[in-house]
C-alpha cells in the first residue's frame, strides 16, 4: 500500500511517503508560507522515492485542529489530489499524530489555540492502538478534563500557553497537571510522518473515506478568512492536481 500525507496545522509544514510500512518525509518550518512551498515539497517527496501521485492508494492529512488556514489547505490539497485520482482520503487529528509521535503510552497532547486557549486531548496507547481518554476539545488550561493516574506525558505547543492566575487555580497545563505529568515536550509539532502512521491504520481498517465527505476538525468557529486567506487558498487549491498528476 502507498500512501501519502500532508500536514499544515501549525507553522510546519511536512509531506510524507508510506509505501508498505517504509516512510519517507520532509518537514521545514515555513511560518504562513504552506500555499507556497506544499506542492514543491509533494514533488520532491514522490521523486525521491521514484512515485507519483497516480500510483498512491489514498492520502491522508492532518484534519486539525490547529491553524484555520493551514487546516484548510491541507484537506483541499487532499481532496484535489484524491478526487485527481480517484482515491479515498483518511483525515487524522492533529493531536493524535503528536500523541503518536512522542513514543509514549500515556499522552495529553496540547496544541496553542491562541486568545488563551488551547486545543487538547489525552489518548492511552493500548497495544498498538490508541483509545481516546479524552476528546478533542478547545479550553483555558485551568478548565482543561481531569484524566486519572499518574505517569502522562505532555506534548505539544499547549504547554506553553501561560495563566494570568497563579497556581492552584491557573498556571498553565504544567499547574493543572502537575501531579500527574512525568514529562513535557512543549516543542513537539504534529508532523506528516505520524499522520501518515495512523492513516496506514485506518485504510486497513476501510475507514477511510470518499474525498467528498473529507472535513477539517476545527473546534473554534470562523466566519471570516483575510484577503491573503481567501489567495492562499485559491492558489493551493487550483495547483494541486494541475502541479502533481
Amino acid at each position: 500500500m502507498k500512501l501519502l500525507a500532508i500536514e499544515t496545522s501549525t507553522e510546519y509544514c511536512s509531506v510524507a511517503l508510506w509505501q508498505d510500512g517504509v516512510v519517507s518525509a520532509r518537514s521545514e518550518k515555513v511560518g504562513q508560507k504552506h500555499s507556497e512551498v506544499l506542492m514543491a515539497m509533494v514533488d520532491a517527496v514522490l521523486k525521491e522515492a521514484g512515485c507519483k501521485v497516480k500510483e498512491m492508494d489514498g492520502i491522508a492529512f492532518g484534519k486539525g485542529p490547529g491553524s484555520f488556514t493551514g487546516v484548510r489547505i491541507a484537506c483541499g490539497v487532499a481532496q484535489g489530489l484524491a478526487f485527481g485520482v480517484d482515491v479515498n482520503v483518511a483525515g487524522v487529528c492533529t493531536l493524535q499524530a503528536l500523541a503518536e509521535a512522542s513514543g509514549k503510552d500515556k499522552v495529553i497532547a496540547a496544541l496553542d489555540a491562541r486568545m488563551g486557549e488551547l486545543y487538547l486531548a489525552a489518548y492511552v496507547k493500548e497495544g498498538d492502538v490508541w483509545r481516546t481518554v479524552v476528546e478533542p476539545c478547545l479550553c483555558k488550561a485551568v478548565d482543561a478534563p481531569e484524566v486519572a493516574g499518574e505517569g502522562w506525558f505532555g506534548v505539544g505547543s499547549g504547554f506553553l500557553v501561560s495563566s494570568p492566575t497563579p497556581p492552584p487555580e491557573g498556571g498553565g497545563l504544567k499547574a493543572r497537571y502537575s501531579r500527574q505529568l512525568a514529562a513535557v515536550d512543549a516543542q513537539a509539532v504534529p508532523q506528516a510522518e505520524a499522520v501518515v502512521r495512523l492513516a496506514a491504520v485506518e485504510f486497513a481498517q476501510g475507514n477511510a473515506v470518499d474525498a467528498a465527505l473529507a472535513l477539517p476538525l476545527y473546534l473554534r468557529d470562523k466566519v471570516a478568512l483575510t484577503t491573503r486567506e481567501r489567495k492562499d487558498e485559491r492558489c493551493t487549491s487550483t495547483s494541486s492536481v494541475r502541479t502533481a498528476i
